[in-house]
């Protein structure tokens, strides 16, 4: 495999010696100072460019990076699906190698560069021949920091999470395990994992990121807790999908009920109750039942 140092020499020199790169800044997890480094991490990487149309025209100039084992376009596959892109001033190459590095790789106009590397606070520029990007500080990652719920966004989260509840009970008497499966992980785990991520920004004072899809959350929760969460994971089985949803109603409640108390916010435990009533109901609800309730 490829080192990081022969990894970013390549990058640059294929910059230094094409005349249409004008400029190189990354972003991403190598560019976050709180993202601990491993051999999986990417390298996210701009080049900025006078144009994009004759690199799209040379679909093979990529090959200067090595063997690739998978290749990804963004756009192409957008554009096939029939949406718009704007080809011509941003255009995307994902590349996993042979070696296992992985590049992905975006083309921007000047221009367009000049623009996006300032909505980013995550950019560092690497090269610039003609000082054509704008000063960018050093690199943070405050803009994915976890932020305090409005009231709001709170009583959203809590009525979402309860609601749904009553959608995976009857997917559960029903047996009907891919429905289950998907309200629990696509719809109800986003909010659990949204009232978790709360609970850490009280902790931390709002100072801090829990990553994509929260997976950081193991940093800032008990063991007790992250354990509780990990059983929220369960094996296509009924009863350990029933247990999971339990699981996941206990995790919820508790933590709202911290955020509630930290942040000033109105908890509606009324909902709660009525929907967990139903959940229990449901649970124990025989297969021959003429009505519900």
């Amino acid at each position: 495999m490829r080192t990081e140092r022969e990894m970013m020499d390549l990058i640059l020199r294929v910059a230094q010696d094409d005349p249409r790169i004008r400029a190189v800044y990354m972003n991403g997890s190598r560019t976050n100072p709180n993202v601990p480094k491993d051999i999986f991490q990417d390298y996210d990487i701009v080049y900025v460019v006078t144009e994009t149309g004759s690199f799209r025209q040379k679909p093979d100039w990529i090959d200067i990076f090595g063997k690739r084992l998978c290749l990804q376009l963004p756009e192409e596959m957008n554009r096939m699906l029939g949406h718009e892109e704007d080809c011509d001033n941003c255009y995307g190459y994902l590349m996993l190698f042979a070696d296992g590095n992985r590049i992905d790789l975006h083309l921007q106009t000047v221009p367009y560069a000049q623009k996006a590397i300032l909505r980013d606070k995550l950019c560092r520029v690497l090269l610039d021949k003609d000082g054509v990007l704008p000063p960018v500080p050093a690199s943070t990652d405050e803009d994915y920091w976890v932020q305090r719920p409005t009231q709001e966004l709170f009583t959203c989260c809590c009525n979402e999470f309860w609601w749904l509840q009553n959608n995976i009970a009857k997917g559960l008497w029903r047996e009907e395990i891919p429905y289950a499966m998907d309200m629990l992980n696509f719809w109800i785990r986003p909010q659990l994992t949204k009232m978790l991520s709360w609970q850490v920004g009280v902790q931390t004072g709002f100072s801090c990121s829990v990553g994509k899809s929260g997976k950081y959350l193991p940093r800032y929760l008990s063991q007790n807790i992250w354990e509780q969460y990990r059983n929220t994971y369960p094996a296509g089985q009924i009863p350990a999908i029933w247990d999971a949803v339990f699981c996941m109603c206990n995790l919820f409640d508790e933590a709202a009920r911290k955020v509630a108390a930290q942040c000033g916010l109105h908890y509606n435990e009324e909902e709660a109750r009525g929907s967990r009533f139903f959940l229990n109901t449901v649970h124990r609800l025989p297969k021959d039942a003429a009505e519900i309730l």
